[in-house]
């Protein structure tokens, strides 16, 4: 059988598993990347696998999310990481140089090699035709020390592509409708190729925008084929030498596929409050905006902010609107200078930020109370933005610039000529703040401040436990729900300790303290259970809780592996009518539970009150050593 490009990349980068849909993989990585709200717990991990250096290819630890420095944490996180990375091995790309995903695009990403990021927008470098997975920051500490990526073989879904888009729509508008079709669970088990005619018209930056958001699908990883704009970028970038093209065979077989007419896409907008809550901006088109900010990891290239400078050319953000700029990188910021970009967004009125996250992870640009932000971001969960009951709308650069200009939503359509936006032949580059890794770390010592506690110690899984239900939720609940983020609480990644107060804050205010009561345990919930985004601490912080065991409907794939590697049973009802079974407050109980997971038994009872339900552990021989031995940084102590 002819092979799809996520296939043919799969098998060059396979070291154990057979390569059939829904068995367990091993891949080898070649490059990782962490980010410093994740970073520190990758770090420390890995310090406590006593490896002297790392073993990949390429690994580089990014600052980009924590920027803020109100008091000494992120200084201290900052130091931490930057000797973290002088004494394994590790580029170290400094606070100012610009977002994981947008850096590593321009100056590290490589046609055809595999790169695990602590960060689930990772995939945004399958624009370059890499196979770019997010994960947990334990993977990748794993990934760092040689050991390979366990996954289940993903299926294929086919987006083939005709056309060229039309003025005023962009590839934030090709991800958007695909959300619209196949929703925030759509592409759970899948990995999303893009691949027909419909392709070659699409630039480089256009498609890492679209890779970057098919984790909003929840996808493994979203990949393009490397062609002649690849070969483009990565000679702009003065690194043509890592251009290898890269494509499916003509006739290869997909799992799935949808058609995508590019020349019949409109304007989209993801309403309040999911990143699937899609429609065309017509249907809402005429609303009040107070706020617009254009940036993220999903659209701050290049392309999109010389994009914006032409349309505000010569005009005045409307008064009534906060217009902010947040660029990509250092080098994006740079280039729009050069080009005289930046003059334009400033004398329209804009506030350029220094290059960052930002407020993505709201981190500062919180909107006002009861308006309307339009953002560029990449989700729009409920009190994300840092602001309570917040009308957060997603949405490409040209419908976020009409909104700024006319201070409500607008088909950018209306704003008359599209300034079409043509990529340099050669970047402005500035590597001088990216520190490469020390050829002798002899000597070097890592900084520690008070916030960085040590990697929490847990125990082994037990042959029995009770555990008491102290919470019950519904559908769709997202990391942001389990462990928030915002600029009280994301300082505190590197403390354990002090972030497990804040698990569940929004849903239940006191669940710490009850946890805590209990000793033992449980959560229960509904569909796609932790979607969103990668950060462990959703389940690194209710295990230090004493939460042993999520039993939901269905698990968000990143969380489902990251709680099998910190010891929590993920279970799931085999009847999801028993879901109506339990209440908050009673006691589960599960017998010879450690005999089970070791023996491979997939279906696990469970004990309420009287009552008797069945529930399934959808889990490999290997996560179930992880289980038993209370976390995969123990197995790796002791298996060695």
């Amino acid at each position: 059988m002819r092979q799809t490009l996520a296939e043919k990349l799969i098998e060059s980068h396979l070291v154990a598993g057979t390569p059939e849909k829904g068995s367990e993989i091993a891949l080898k990585i070649d490059q990782t990347l962490t980010q410093d709200a994740t970073g520190t717990m990758v770090y420390l991990a890995f310090e406590a696998m006593d490896r002297p250096r790392v073993q990949t290819e390429l690994s580089i630890s990014y600052v980009d999310h924590n920027l803020l420095q109100t008091d000494f944490k992120n200084p201290d996180d900052h130091l931490f990481l930057q000797s973290a990375a002088r004494k394994f091995g590790v580029y170290f790309s400094r606070p100012g140089n610009g977002i994981c995903h947008q850096v590593h695009l321009e100056r590290f990403g490589h046609p055809g090699k595999t790169l695990l990021g602590s960060d689930s927008h990772t995939p945004t470098n399958g624009g370059l035709g890499a196979l770019a997975i997010g994960a947990g920051g334990l993977d990748v500490a794993a990934a760092m020390a040689g050991q390979p990526f366990y996954l289940t073989y993903p299926k294929i879904l086919g987006v083939h592509l005709a056309g060229s888009l039309p003025d005023w729509v962009s590839g934030r508008d090709i991800i958007l409708e695909l959300l619209r079709r196949l929703t925030v669970k759509g592409g759970l088990g899948y990995i999303v190729e893009f691949y027909g005619p419909g392709a070659a018209s699409i630039d480089v930056p256009t498609r890492a925008t679209v890779a970057n958001l098919g984790a909003e699908l929840g996808a493994t990883t979203t990949v393009w084929p490397s062609d002649e704009n690849t070969r483009f970028f990565l000679h702009a970038q003065g690194r043509e030498e890592d251009y290898t093209p890269l494509s499916a065979d003509e006739d290869a077989v997909y799992d799935q596929v949808i058609f995508l007419d590019l020349s019949t896409l409109e304007p989209m907008i993801a309403c309040p409050s999911s990143p699937d809550n899609v429609v065309p901006v017509r249907e809402v088109a005429g609303k009040e905006v107070a706020q617009v900010i254009i940036g993220s990891c999903a659209n701050s290239s290049y392309r999109d902010l010389m994009m914006v400078a032409g349309a505000v050319e010569g005009k005045t953000a409307h008064e009534n609107i906060s217009l902010e700029i947040n660029p990509g990188s250092r080098q994006v910021l740079e280039n729009i200078i050069s080009n005289s970009g930046l003059m334009k967004l400033i004398q329209a009125g804009a506030r350029v930020q220094s290059p960052g996250c930002l407020g993505c992870i709201g981190v500062g640009q919180a909107p006002a109370s009861g308006t309307i932000s339009l953002r560029t971001f990449t989700r729009n969960f409920p009190g994300r933005s840092g602001t309570k009951g917040d009308q957060v709308y997603l949405c490409s650069p040209e419908t976020a610039v009409a909104a700024a200009l006319t201070g409500r939503i607008t088909d950018p359509r209306d704003l008359g000529d599209y300034p079409k936006i043509t990529l340099p032949e050669e970047f402005i580059i500035n590597d001088k703040i990216v520190i490469p890794p020390l050829e002798d770390t002899t000597g070097t010592e890592i900084i520690r401040g008070p916030n960085i506690k040590p990697f929490p110690d847990f125990g082994e899984l037990p042959d029995r436990f009770e555990a008491r239900v102290i919470l019950k939720v519904k559908d769709n609940i997202t990391t942001d729900h389990i462990m928030p983020a915002g600029s009280e609480i994301l300082p505190l990644r590197s403390n354990i300790p002090a972030i497990s107060r804040f698990v569940f804050q929004a849903l239940s205010p006191d669940f710490a303290e009850r946890a805590e009561a209990e000793g033992t345990v449980a959560v229960v919930g509904g569909e796609n259970y932790g979607q969103g985004s990668s950060r462990e601490h959703a389940a690194i912080a209710p295990r230090y809780l004493g939460v042993q065991v999520k039993l939901v409907k269905s698990f968000a794939r990143i969380h489902k592996a990251n709680l099998i590697n910190f010891g929590i049973l993920p279970l799931t009802f085999i009847n999801p009518d028993d879901y109506g079974q339990i209440a908050e407050g009673e006691i589960i109980a599960i017998e010879g539970v450690r005999e089970r997971v070791l023996g491979g038994a997939v279906e696990i009872p469970v004990q309420i009150g009287e009552k008797k339900i069945m529930t399934s552990l959808d889990a490999s021989e290997r996560q179930r050593r992880i289980l038993a031995a209370g976390g995969l940084l123990n197995m790796i102590r002791q298996e060695g």
